[in-house]
């Protein structure tokens, strides 16, 4: 397994025990449509259907070096670029519409990001972004 891919894993691992956490259900994992993957799909403690993306980074893999020479710190939210969103927003209206008894009609469904930011010792750090779109 390549190290990205085991980051991966790693941070859904750690996003599906925080959300639990915080009371959220979760129904399914990596779920595939012919146009790609959704990370965890869930329900919150108030019925909503939440598709939830991961996106992890360990310290080592934060950095970058810029032209002018100075290191500037990547977020892993940053790796969540508009045209992904989209891509991920498509992804989940096919998910919804083979699976329409999962909406409640008052609350409907929202994306969320939770960005896991991993020390050298693998001790994440979350930050949760809810209805990105």
């Amino acid at each position: 397994m390549k190290n990205t891919s085991s980051t991966g894993k790693l941070g859904e691992d750690l996003a599906c025990d925080y959300l639990k956490s915080k009371g959220v259900r979760i129904f399914a994992r990596n779920y595939l449509a012919k146009i790609g993957e959704i990370d965890i799909v869930a329900i919150d403690r108030y019925k909503t259907l939440v598709f939830v993306e991961v996106k992890t980074l360990k310290s080592g893999n934060s950095a970058i070096r810029l032209a002018d020479g100075y290191i500037a710190g990547l977020l892993p939210e940053d790796n969540l670029t508009r045209s992904k969103l989209k891509k991920l927003s498509r992804i989940c209206e096919i998910f919804v519409a083979k699976n329409p008894d999962l909406i409640k009609e008052e609350k409907g469904w929202r994306i969320d990001l939770v960005a896991i930011s991993l020390d050298e010792n693998l001790k994440p750090k979350f930050e949760h972004y809810e209805n990105l779109f």
